[in-house]
């Protein structure tokens, strides 16, 4: 069997790592020039650090990322509405890891070339169509670097993990449109900055309308370490206005974000000067797609957020697309027909992954901040006077559940202090 992967994302790269490790042949086509670390970071969650684990990439991570200790939401004036252990620390066999995006890309990308050989990724190979017979696919290629040339790749599979543009996708569903906005733009960026609390443990104030997240992405080193920001502000009814022009990663200027961050306060941080130290500010519309009715097309199939892109809340993302692979490479490596894989693939994920997509819409986890600040806008003497911790705790645990990574056994009770 040779299977062809559009695109050398996190899930791309995951999915031929999987689909080696059972024996089955896999090249990637990636259209950037290089694959390269970019982006910011990014919270990857056990039940997808399991399965890198199976992959033999833990001490890979470690080297280059936070284990995350403990998560706390506040409201956007810095109260505290809950907080829980994360990771190894509540329960799990696998930690959570707080992770520059571009780091964890290139563990798996230096974890393929390493095993499947230099030659199994061709970058500047933009995918521009694709056509099947009874016996293969046959995907087309055009050269992204200088527009020059193309050509075909016969195969057995191809799998589009191309990312929220998806070119597979659109093949199948032309008249979808352009994502979904919700009318949020998110400013985000990372920089050196003094260890805050213990360097292991994240923080989000405040709710749909208006967030600060933060977190470290790297060690600490000589009493600093890279951290990691975010400035969630609603600016427009999704419903009615376009997102912002060009704004799936440009450069932001400092004038355009720092007000918006000084609406936030976090006990112990100055948000403030860390945004200020901050080099490079990159902005991005926070937009998803509707669920699909199907993925798979024959010996076609979508993944990673080609196939389900999520609103970045609950850490979810990248964690969906690593199941993804998981469950490609397993019902590939198990089934005696190549299409008899992709429907026992879509079959399961496709629902799953459908519900998150739903969850996060509404806010996620996070929406326990909503629900509170919804109460009481203003500050508080005791967060369970505005809403009760079993409440609190079923929107936070009820989420976790649906992902797939509540603690066995825990149930909704937890740990939270507030």
């Amino acid at each position: 069997m040779r299977v062809l992967i559009a695109g050398a994302g996190i899930g791309g790269l995951t999915t031929a790592l999987m689909l080696h490790q059972r024996g089955i042949k896999a090249h990637l086509f990636e259209r950037s020039p290089e694959v390269r670390e970019v982006g910011v970071g990014i919270n990857t969650l056990p039940h997808a650090i399991r399965e890198l684990a199976a992959l033999d990439l833990l001490d890979r991570l470690d080297a280059v990322a936070v284990r995350t200790r403990e998560l706390r939401y506040l409201t956007k004036h810095g109260q505290e509405v809950w907080r829980e252990l994360r990771g190894t620390h509540a329960g799990h066999d696998m930690p959570q890891f707080s992770i520059h995006r571009g780091r964890l890309q290139k563990v798996i990308y230096d974890a393929v070339i390493e095993r499947l050989g230099p030659d199994a990724i061709q970058t500047g190979a933009q995918l521009a169509g694709f056509m099947q017979d009874e016996g293969a696919v046959t995907a087309h290629f055009v050269q992204s670097i200088d527009g020059g040339g193309s050509w075909t790749e016969r195969g057995d599979v191809l799998i589009c993990a191309d990312g929220i543009h998806s070119v597979g996708r659109k093949a199948f569903f032309p008249d979808e449109g352009p994502p979904s906005w919700n009318g949020v733009v998110m400013w985000r960026g990372a920089t050196d900055w003094p260890v805050w609390e213990d360097g292991e443990t994240m923080a989000i104030g405040g709710g749909m309308g208006g967030k600060f997240v933060l977190y470290p992405i790297a060690p600490a080193r000589n009493g600093t370490q890279l951290t990691n920001w975010v400035v969630n502000v609603r600016v427009a009814d999704g419903a009615t206005a376009p997102p912002p022009e060009k704004s799936w990663s440009k450069r932001a200027q400092l004038w355009e974000v720092l007000p918006h961050a000084k609406r936030f306060a976090v006990p112990g941080m100055d948000i403030e000067g860390l945004v200020r130290a901050t080099t490079d500010i990159f902005e991005y519309p926070m937009a998803d797609r509707d669920p699909l009715p199907r993925w798979t097309h024959g010996r076609v199939t979508l993944l990673g957020d080609a196939a389900h892109p999520m609103y970045p809340v609950g850490s979810n993302g990248a964690s969906q697309a690593i199941l993804d692979a998981r469950c490609l490479a397993d019902a590939l490596a198990n089934a005696e027909h190549p299409r008899e894989a992709l429907y026992a693939y879509e079959k399961e994920r496709l629902p799953k992954t459908a519900e998150v997509v739903r969850l996060n819409r509404k806010g996620g986890p996070e929406r326990v901040i909503d629900e509170v600040e919804k109460l009481n806008p203003y500050l508080f003497e005791d967060v369970n006077d505005v809403l009760s911790r079993k409440e609190r705790a079923a929107i936070v645990k009820g989420y976790a559940g649906t992902a797939g990574f509540l603690v066995k056994g825990r149930g909704v009770k937890g740990r939270g202090r507030a």
